[in-house]
């Protein structure tokens, strides 16, 4: 991000898809959990936007079904 801390957003848990996106800064090494995502997915896209919003867009969500859906991340 242009901030220069790393957005994790979705992937797969434990306990299945998850949509509990987390920031790392590797000036500390530290992570931080922010807002949750509406939908749970993987194998999405996430593009920083010229405005510095991070457009996360398509993957699969809990059923399988490939997901036709975005959302935007404010950081």
């Amino acid at each position: 991000l242009t901030n220069g801390k790393v957005l994790v957003a979705g992937g797969f848990g434990s306990g299945g898809y998850v949509n509990s996106p987390e920031l790392y800064d590797p000036s500390t090494g530290m992570w931080t959990n922010t807002s949750s995502m509406s939908t749970a997915r993987v194998y999405h896209t996430a593009s920083v936007l010229t405005n510095g919003k991070v457009l996360v867009a398509g993957g699969r969500g809990n059923s399988g079904v490939y997901l036709n859906s975005a959302e935007l991340y404010q950081p």
